[in-house]
This record gives C-alpha cells, structure tokens and sequence, in this order.
C-alpha cells in the first residue's frame, strides 16, 4: 500500500501543474485586466466591464495593449508603467508563472490585490463559513440519506418505498435558491415567522455568550443555509444506498446466511451492511468536499454568508489574480488529496480491495 500512495502522491505533482498552467494560460487572453479595473475605477466607472457595452464615456471599446487604451484614455504612460509593476506584469508570461509556481510551493500566494491583506489571512478568514455549510451538509445529508436507503430497500415496492421516493423526486428538483427563498420567507422573518435569523454566523453578541449560548447561536444561524444546502444532495445519496442494499441482498451469501436461521437485522448490518456501505462510506470525502467548494454562491449571497463562494467570484469579477489563482493551487491540492484519501477509505471499509496489485 505504501507504494501505490507515494505513486498517487508523486502523480500529485504534474497533475497540479497542468492545471495551474491551463488556467494561467486562459487567463492571458481574458480582457479587462487588473490594471483595466484600476483605470476603471480611477475614471469613475466602478466596473471595467462597463466599458465592454459601451456605457463608457464615448462608448469606446476597451483595448488589448495598453498603449490603445492609453490613447483612449488619455492617461500618461508613466502612470500605466507603475501599475504594470506594482501588479507584476512587467515581466514575461512565462517568467511570471514560473514564478508564481515556485512561491505556491512554499504556500507563499502573495496579497490580494484589492484588499491589502495576504490570501492566506483572506481565505482563512472566509473559511468558517464554507466548513460550515459543507461539514454540516454532507453528515445531515448522510445520518438522513443512509437509514432512509436501507429501509427503502428493505422495503422495496411497498407503499413507504413509493411515497419516499417521491418526496425525494420533489426535493431534487426544487433548485436550492428557490428553496432557501422559500425559506427565508416563512421562517426569517420574511411574510410570516421570524424563527431565524436572517443572515451571518453569529450575533453581534457572540462574544458576551456563554458556551451553551454560543453554540445555541450558532446553531440558530446555520439551519437555514445549511438545510438550503444540503435538499438536493438527499436524493443521490438515498437512491445510492437503497441501490446497494438491493444488489448485495440478493447475492448468494445473504440467502445461504439466511437458511442458517439468522435474523433479518443479523444478516443486513452482520453481512450486507459492510459490503453494500463500500461505495457509500468511501464516497465521503468526495462528497464532503463537493460541497465544500461549491457551497453555492447563491446560499452564501442570500443568506449574507461572507464564505469562499463569494470570495472566488468576486475576485474572478475584480480580476484579483493572487486570490483566483492561490485557492485555484490550494483547492486542487485537495481535491487530488482527497482523492487519495477517498482510494484509502475504500481499503478501510474493505479490506479485501488490493490498490497495490493495480497500476495507477
């Protein structure tokens, strides 16, 4: 086993390199730049983008090349040559990105360039909220998803089975900001019930809390998003696990232990609860992790969640790069390591699976 993690984590490395140069190399014919954005802001438009329906003064288009756009304009070269360098890009593409590289190694990702503030304080500072959605998300999802599967397949074709899988049909389909609309209009205060609180974390006086009060608090802020969150991922997962359940039941060996005179709860949690769990329990991290980086946007905006949603898109809009580019490095480490990890909870719960004897 040793072997096969040290070739997943060596793997790690060129992986992670042909996606940093992929989207570095995207990024470069991406107009509306850093520097547009500052020019943008400097002349009172607020957004450089703007400038691209012709909303800008004249309605001229924004240029590639700086000396265009200077001439537009009418700012002076010298002012443009400074930002070039306060921002980097006086220097070759290739020289830039090999740089960028060699100090992601050392997990050294640079200042935001917007916020004064280096990304990995920023992005620390955004974590709470998406551990919390994504965490809490993904084990309702499964303490829900995994008992409701196993008696949907214990009951399959029954009336129970029909119904439930209904209800699960519907919850899929109702998009997740629909629901937490929904939501913040029935029980925060929208048309009818303020039980919760419409937005943040924590109260303003979490602090002056005690313990059981701060994580009262806590809990009060976070049901809503995270139920929000967490409706259409309940489907997958049940029909997942009542689909195990149902091809490990009707295997030989259930029959045979069967015909020895175990009980029905002998035989599924003493032989098929660990064999059909394989592809459900392995698939946590994965899952978990779904979650985590797409822990929507739209939840973080609606419930006014100041997570790593936001952050990513607000800085792909600013065409804040060190922000873009250092969670894109730190995200993509994970995710491989995850995948690492996801391989070795399969050994875990089956020991019998042999990743050693395979070629990666």
């Amino acid at each position: 086993m040793g072997a096969y993690i040290l070739r997943r984590l060596l793997l790690i490395i060129p992986t992670l390199f042909g996606i940093m140069l992929i989207n570095f190399t995207l990024i470069q014919f991406v107009p509306g730049g850093p520097i547009e954005q500052v020019i943008a802001q400097l002349e009172g438009q607020g957004d450089v983008f703007e400038g691209f329906s012709g909303a800008g003064s004249g309605g001229a288009e924004l240029e590639t090349a700086n000396e265009d756009y200077i001439g537009a304009r009418g700012l002076p070269p010298e002012f443009i040559a400074q930002l070039e360098k306060e921002f980097g890009f006086d220097k070759p593409p290739v020289e830039r990105f090999f740089t960028m590289l060699g100090n992601y190694m050392r997990f050294d990702f640079g200042d935001s360039y917007f916020r004064s503030i280096s990304v990995v304080d920023l992005v620390l500072e955004k974590m709470p909220v998406s551990i919390t959605l994504g965490l809490w998300s993904t084990v309702i999802a499964y303490l829900v998803s995994i008992p409701l599967g196993i008696r949907k397949a214990v009951k399959d074709g029954t009336s129970f089975d029909t119904w439930t899988s209904g209800i699960i049909i519907v919850a899929y389909a109702i998009p997740g900001f629909l629901f937490a609309i929904l939501l913040l209009v029935l029980f925060a205060g929208g048309s009818y019930w303020q039980i919760f609180p419409l937005r943040g974390l924590t109260s303003e006086n979490w602090h002056e809390l005690s313990l059981l009060g701060k994580i009262g608090d806590y809990f009060w802020h976070i049901t809503l998003p995270v139920v929000a969150s967490t409706i259409s991922s309940f489907a997958t997962l049940t029909l997942l696990t009542k689909n195990s359940f149902l091809d490990e039941i009707k295997k030989q060996y259930v029959i045979t232990a069967k015909a020895k005179g175990l009980s029905e709860s002998g035989v599924l949690y003493g032989h098929v609860f660990r064999n059909a769990m394989l592809i459900v329990i392995a698939g946590f991290p994965a899952a978990f992790l779904g979650v985590f980086f797409g822990a929507s946007i739209i939840i973080e905006t609606i419930f006014s969640l100041d997570g790593l949603g936001r952050l990513g898109f607000e800085a792909a809009v600013a065409r804040d790069y060190p922000i873009v580019f250092g969670t894109l490095y730190v995200f993509g480490l994970i995710g491989l390591l995850v995948g690492l990890l996801s391989d070795l909870m399969y050994v875990l719960v089956d020991p019998r699976i042999d990743f050693e004897s395979r070629r990666v």
